[in-house]
């Protein structure tokens, strides 16, 4: 074998071989996202990585439409296998919030930003169906501690 046909033989075994590996990595995921028994008109999806729990990877994301996502839509990313973080931001775009007295608004926040941990297993497509619990709506619990003390 010339030189020439070696280095070209290499650089193809290695391309494949990327290829080949970079396809356990991720997987599709779907489902629904329902807030006190009705669909999530508008939103969005985040599966990000738990890094205390090993997890590693680019986040995947989907919008989610009138109560459904899928993360190998359009503008979306296949999550990342392993341990996860799904956070969940629903809005519902034909309500204006009444705490904004702006004309500039069309959308209400439907409840604060939602998480739920998660393990994404290997395959061609997971589903995973969501309930937003109610006191979603309150907002996130803010950590208590004494005063003056910043709790990381």
């Amino acid at each position: 074998m010339r030189p020439n046909q070696y280095y070209l033989a290499a650089g193809l075994l290695a391309l494949l071989l990327a290829l080949g590996c970079g396809s356990d990595s991720t997987t599709r995921v779907t489902g629904k996202v329902t807030f006190k028994g009705a669909p999530v008109p508008a939103g969005k999806i985040y599966f990000n990585p738990d890094p205390s729990k090993g997890g590693k990877g680019a986040s995947g994301y989907a919008d989610i439409k009138d109560g459904y996502y899928d993360t190998s839509s359009a503008g979306g990313r296949d999550a990342p296998v392993g341990p996860v973080i799904i956070a969940i931001e629903g809005i519902d775009p034909s309500g204006k919030d009444s705490k904004d007295k702006s004309d500039d608004v069309a959308a209400k926040l439907l409840f604060a930003r939602y998480e739920v941990s998660f393990e994404v297993p290997k395959g061609a497509t997971v589903t995973k169906d969501i309930d937003v619990p109610a006191s979603a709506e309150k907002g996130p619990v803010e950590p208590k501690g004494p005063a003056g003390v910043i709790i990381p």
